[in-house]
Order: structure tokens, then sequence, then C-alpha cells
């Protein structure tokens, strides 16, 4: 179904974004995955998704918080595959405060990834997709994206921002070929959410398994984690020909959450 295209996935070494990255894989696709992480931890995951899925796999480590780097990176994946046709914007990072105690650092740091990478990833990409006149942009948003959390101000602020971004690269887009929408995973067994929950036990001095469902059942009425599968499965839908008049949208994963 994707075979020839070249889908690009930020934050995919691990968890949500690797799980996208296998889906696309298993469609056909060649994938570039990014991460913040050792070199060879980078490669040892293209590698492993390669090896299962057999299609190739490159690994770049552009740190997101640099325009140059971010360059850099759709620069490489171009050289190698001709040019990005997917862009999954996933990467994230979350900071837990008060804002009165909000460092700035923090700030700018939650901006410059969960934002700012996400238009930079687009805009380099745009153009080759209009040439061909075929492209798919997915950002990965939140239930957060739509409510407010207390001591959660970059997460909510930033996952609210990649909604309008999706709305106004849709329809700018719109005649073009290119599709943007934003889907809204519930709470996934990542390795963030689970050593969270094995936080909030060992704070609470209750078995895991408790914390966990507590946790989950609190958020989803299926009382059950979203699985990661389930969100690369509509990533890939997203790209594929029944996908093509979906654009614009923002469409939850989430087990029933925002239904409460």
């Amino acid at each position: 179904m994707l075979s020839g295209r070249c889908a690009l996935v930020t934050g995919s070494v691990a968890g949500l974004g690797y799980a996208i990255a296998e889906s696309l894989a298993k469609a056909g696709a060649r994938i570039v995955l990014n991460g913040l992480c050792d070199p060879s931890e980078g490669q040892a995951a293209a590698e492993r998704l390669s090896n299962a899925t057999g299609t190739e796999v490159i690994f770049n480590g552009a740190d997101l918080r640099q325009v140059s780097e971010i360059e850099r990176m759709m620069a490489e994946a171009a050289d190698r595959f001709g040019k990005v046709d997917i862009v999954v914007n996933n990467a994230v990072v979350r900071h837990f405060s008060p804002i009165e105690a909000f460092s700035t650092e923090h700030w700018e740091t939650a901006l410059a990834v969960n934002v700012s990478a996400a238009f930079h990833c687009i805009r380099l990409a745009v153009p080759a997709m209009r040439a061909q006149g075929w492209g798919r942009i997915i950002n990965v948003s939140s239930i957060y994206g739509s409510r407010g959390a207390e001591n959660r101000i970059d997460y909510v602020t930033s996952k609210t921002a990649l909604l309008g971004m999706t709305r106004a690269v849709a329809i700018e887009l719109a005649r073009t070929g290119i599709t943007c929408n934003a889907i809204c995973p519930g709470t996934v067994p990542s390795p963030a959410i689970l050593d969270r929950i094995a936080a909030i036990a060992a704070e609470r001095g209750v078995p895991v398994e408790t914390a966990e469902r507590e946790y989950i059942t609190a958020r989803h009425p299926t009382g059950r984690f979203v699985a990661m599968e389930s969100v690369g499965a509509l990533v890939t839908f997203l790209c594929s020909p029944a996908g093509a008049d979906i654009t614009g949208a923002t469409l939850p994963i989430d087990g029933g959450w925002q239904a409460r």
C-alpha cells in the first residue's frame, strides 16, 4: 500500500512512535526513525524494525530543539529516499510543575520540540509533496488538546497548538493532494506512562497493578490501555487511499475518554 513512500516519524526509537513506524513499515513505507538518544540505541532500533518488516529503515538523531538539526535531518532523508512523503509529528517533552514554578528553560524546550519542530518538518516536506501531488501529515496531539489539566501547562498548551496547526495546514493544502490530520491517543502502555504509574504506586505504597487499574479506569471507560498497535493502524489508514478525503480532522483513539 505504501511501497515506495518514505515516512519520517519523530520521537520514534521506542514507545508509541516506534509502534507507528512499525505499522507504516509493515504497509511498505521506508522509515526514518528519530530520537534524542545514544546513536547505538537508535541504530539498534532501526535494525530491529528493518529485520522485522523487511523494509529499509534509517535512524537520524536530530535534536528537534535546533532548527538546523531538523533541516539536516530532512535533507538527509531526501538524499536517501528522494523525498519525505509522510510526516508524523510524534516527538514530545513534558514537565510537571505548577505555573509559578515552571522554568523558562522547560517552557522553551516544550514549545521547540512539541510545536516548532512540527512546523519545521511540515514546511520542509511540503514542497516535494506539492510537486508530486501527494503527501500525508499526521500531528500527534492528545485529549489535553481540548481540555485543561493542572501542573501541565506546557503539555496542554502545545497539544492544543497542534490542533490549530493541523486545521491551518489542511485548509491551505486542501487542493494539493496533501492531507493533514491530528490524532488524539488516550493512555498507551509506553515506557514513560508505565514509569509514571510505577512512581505513583511507590508514592502511595500500593501494588503497581492497583495503581495501573485506578489510573486507567479514571480515564478510559473501556478500563484498559489504548493499544499502541491500534494507534499505528489509525495512522496507516490515514495514509491509505481510504484516507484521502480525511483532512483537517481531530481523531480521538482514547477508549472513550472524550465521551466522559
